[in-house]
């Protein structure tokens, strides 16, 4: 008789629960977070499980690479994608866990893709690099108030950027206690550009000649940090049935819901990948300064919408869109079928 099991993890343990094929239930037991405890939990039942769901949190590598690499078939619940029953009076870490099992068992279970353990690990290196871009933005901007209050100057970021030399010296060497302030930030700012660039470095040598991350290479706006991001983060493009499925996905399609031409409500925003959200944002702001007919797009829309912020969507948007085209079919951009024209030279 087939077996269905399924984990409630936590930081420090988890529950694992079995089910059989009549929807009985077989075992639960707490576990703490321990792979040789873990592993002996599940052993006698191998033979016959069907499947191990693991629920998608934030801590879940560890436990699916110990699962798989013993052998066992391993599913990873969208944890967004699963609803209780709107009638339940209780539930706890018990009926979660045997609630995975259920929904593997009914054929019921919203998945998530497990990528391979080396793409991870490229992915999220590139994402320690948007974490350190934030971190040295945080550090200019402080650097900038600072030039600002005391001097009057606004200085730009790349002034600052620059590694050469200290460009901040000269605005605050009258006060030295401001000197100190401004020459910290300004070296832990440089430490932070070398590291991105290191890692820009890295990531792109990985990548270089592989036919998804060239063919994004030619969409305008996309360099080689945001082909790199949509590459990774998107993984097989065959996981995303339609269009639509892979620009909700990116985050760029709206959330309301509606009824009788009147908005009844919001859906939750940030379903989907914030790292694809923010490629494809990044993406539209550069396409909308240094591609001609972007930029016309752009405007078009801003006439329509009304706001800068919703014509920047719709850009993004419409990126998004001709990315799955471009992973799909993996051909370059084809801007006839992007724009309805064919292509003008960009001006740069």
């Amino acid at each position: 008789m087939p077996l269905y099991g399924g984990i409630d993890l936590h930081s420090n343990s988890n529950q694992s629960a079995i089910l059989d094929e009549d929807r009985k239930r077989i075992m639960r037991r707490k576990l703490d977070n321990d792979p040789d405890l873990i592993l002996r939990f599940w052993e006698p039942y191998k033979p016959d499980l069907a499947g191990i769901v693991v629920e998608s949190t934030y801590n879940w590598y560890w436990l699916v690479d110990l699962l798989q690499d013993n052998g066992y078939r391993v599913h990873l619940a969208n944890t967004a994608a699963i609803q209780k029953y709107s009638g339940l009076k209780h539930a706890d870490d018990n009926h979660d866990a045997f609630w995975l099992a259920e929904l593997l068992l009914l054929g019921i279970l919203p998945e998530g893709y497990i990528f391979p353990k080396e793409v991870r690990a490229l992915r999220d290196l590139l994402r320690k690099r948007l974490h350190f871009v934030r971190v040295r933005t945080a550090l200019i901007l402080s650097l900038q108030n600072i030039i600002t209050r005391n001097c009057g100057t606004k200085v730009s970021s790349n002034h600052l950027k620059a590694l050469k030399e200290d460009r901040a010296q000269g605005y605050l060497q009258d006060n030295e206690d401001l000197l100190l302030a401004g020459s910290a930030s300004k070296a832990a700012i440089d430490a932070l550009t070398r590291q991105i660039r290191r890692i820009e470095g890295a990531v792109v040598k990985k990548l270089n000649l592989q036919a998804p991350y060239t063919q994004l290479l030619t969409l305008p706006g996309v360099g080689q940090v945001v082909a790199s991001t949509v590459t990774l983060e998107t993984g097989p493009i065959e996981r995303f049935s339609k269009v639509g499925c892979y620009a909700s996905y990116c985050r760029k399609v709206d959330s309301r819901w509606t009824s009788n031409e009147k908005v009844k409500g919001h859906g939750n925003k940030k379903n989907g990948n914030k790292y694809l959200a923010w490629a494809f944002g990044e993406a539209a702001e550069r396409a909308r300064k240094f591609h001609k007919a972007s930029r016309e797009f752009y405007q078009q829309k801003l006439r329509q919408k009304k706001h800068p912020a919703l014509a920047h969507g719709a850009l993004a948007h419409k990126l998004a869109r001709a990315a799955f085209y471009i992973l799909r079919d993996n051909v370059p951009f084809d801007h006839e079928k992007m724009f309805g024209y064919p292509e003008e030279p960009l001006d740069n």
